[in-house]
């Protein structure tokens, strides 16, 4: 399943408000547009006059199923007018933005549908702008950058490649995905969440036996990967230790591969030491100007399966069958228990555990919880419905103070419940 399709009705009740502006872009404006819907929104949109010249307002009204607000559609006997569809709206995506928009939205200029219904919208608005590199770049439109910030704008910065007008530079449409999960974002952030550290760890740790082989085992690294998800979703700055890479998560999550439990553990202790200082972070796709000085307890979910073993002589090169003979024994030698003796102080830990027999599951969790000085442990009993690589899962989140089940469902839903019951461990409550 794609993280997107995973986001199905996850905005159900959500009103977004989509200004689309008249740059060649627009095309892809068609694209954020069936995303929302799909994850169960509510979408509106306004154009300008210049977008009426790109594409006819009937393929947006058949994308949204609602009426579009362009200069012939105004309607005061309804809420289709400026003020009606800003009073509607949870949030306002400009999605492409000109650089001509850019800069009379900066000086209050409202010669435009659009621009009214921006200039009346007192809640987060996020622009993605769309322009040649020169006309992007140019002093003015900085400024004007610089003066968006200061009016709640949040803005999603463009990519860098050939542009339609053949120069190669910084101006194209940052990518549809990258924008709506900026939406999704502004829409489902958490005051506990936000701006707060977390480290993740998924997937299965790869011990080398040779150059070609290696010892690992079955974690798909799904549930790691929806909780850094849902992480992110909530306003978390998120680093994502894995050993399995995945291009569909937000640009903003720091993903850092690991192999090795010995480079798990490197990178893990890094990762912990930066989050404590507040310092753990990336340079964001969306420049949302996050206070650095704002610092809360950092979480660790230590969702990653690590290996118990690792090859005790591991060989450069590929062993060859006839040297090996027709038996062939490998030495192992017992790897470090990472969750176990890292330093946990000043953070909130929560492990995972997997196991296959339903009588001693809970009691193995429990004596994990204890032995490994832990503030809970994710439980998850793996049965036919929620085996390795399922995209279902079910929990039993175990405290010294008892045991929540979390039923069978979805992994991104279920992580969402996961951080629910996460919030109740940090005992400043900050």
């Amino acid at each position: 399943m794609s993280i997107i399709t995973a986001m199905n009705n996850l905005l159900k009740n959500k009103n977004i408000l989509v200004g689309v502006t008249g740059s060649i872009a627009i095309y892809k404006s068609l694209e954020l547009i069936r995303l929302f819907v799909k994850a169960g929104a509510n979408v509106r949109v306004v154009l300008s006059d210049e977008a009426l010249k790109f594409i006819s307002p009937i393929t947006f009204e058949a994308l949204s199923s609602n009426k579009v607000l362009y200069k012939e559609s105004e309607d005061w006997s309804s809420d289709l007018n400026h003020i009606g569809v800003g009073e509607w709206a949870d949030i306002f995506v400009i999605a492409p933005a000109t650089a001509n928009t850019i800069n009379k939205l900066s000086n209050g200029i409202a010669d435009n549908l659009l621009l009214q219904s921006a200039l009346a919208f007192d809640r987060v608005k996020i622009i993605a702008p769309a322009a040649n590199t020169k006309m992007y770049e140019n002093p003015v439109t900085q400024a004007s950058f610089k003066m968006l910030k200061l009016l709640n704008y949040k803005i999603v910065e463009p990519q860098s490649k050939v542009l339609v007008c053949k120069v190669e530079g910084k101006g194209a449409l940052a990518d549809v995905e990258d924008i709506f999960f900026a939406t999704v974002r502004e829409l489902l952030k958490d005051d506990f969440w936000e701006n707060r550290k977390v480290v993740v760890t998924g997937g299965g740790t790869i011990e080398k036996i040779d150059s070609v082989r290696y010892i690992s085992n079955f974690s798909s690294g799904k549930m790691a990967k929806s909780l850094a998800l849902a992480l992110y979703l909530k306003g978390a700055s998120v680093c994502f230790l894995t050993t399995k890479k995945f291009d569909d998560l937000p640009k903003e999550i720091y993903q850092l591969d690991v192999e090795s439990a010995l480079e798990m553990k490197e990178y893990l202790t890094d990762c912990i030491r930066s989050a404590k200082k507040g310092v753990l972070t990336k340079p964001t796709l969306m420049d949302d100007s996050i206070p650095q000085n704002i610092l809360k307890k950092p979480y660790l979910f230590m969702a990653a399966a690590v290996s118990d073993y690792t090859p005790k002589f591991p060989q450069e090169g590929k062993l060859k069958k006839e040297q090996l003979g027709d038996e062939w024994t490998l030495v192992l030698k017992r790897n470090e228990d990472i969750l176990k003796t890292i330093d946990k102080s000043e953070i909130v830990s929560i492990g995972f555990k997997a196991e296959k027999d339903e009588e001693k599951a809970l009691e193995n969790a429990k004596n994990m919880l204890v032995e490994k000085n832990l503030d809970a442990v994710c439980l998850n009993v793996l049965k036919e419905n929620n085996d390795f690589g399922s995209d279902l899962n079910e929990i039993d989140f175990i405290t010294k103070g008892g045991v929540k089940k979390l039923s069978l469902k979805e992994k991104l839903l279920i992580s969402f419940e996961i951080l629910e019951e996460a919030k109740r461990l940090d005992d400043n409550g900050n």
